[in-house]
């Protein structure tokens, strides 16, 4: 049995137009920053419990480079990489 075709739900209120009469774009320059834009950007949302740690952009970025300077210099250790039956299975196979 086919199921009916239902009627599309439009929302009126997303077609409405929200612009104000003060706002005049009449001598505006398509693409101004599209150059900076494609450079990237990175952002980054803060927990609401580590921001107050943080007042400004500067700080966050002072606390990375040293973290960065520690995670360098401590060696990783080496973790042992388990095996899925799946892949347990391949690797005997292999061996005999």
């Amino acid at each position: 049995m086919k199921k009916e075709k239902t009627e599309r739900i439009t929302r009126p209120e997303a077609d409405k137009d929200t612009m104000r009469p003060e706002y005049d774009f009449s001598e505006a320059a398509r693409g101004v920053t599209a150059k900076r834009y494609a450079l990237g950007t990175n952002v980054v949302v803060l927990d609401p419990d580590v921001a107050p740690l943080f007042p400004n952009a500067i700080a966050v970025n002072e606390a990375l480079r040293a973290l960065g300077g520690i995670i360098r210099r401590v060696p990783r250790s080496k973790v042992r990489r388990r095996l899925t039956p799946h892949l347990r299975r391949a690797q005997h196979s292999r061996a005999t």
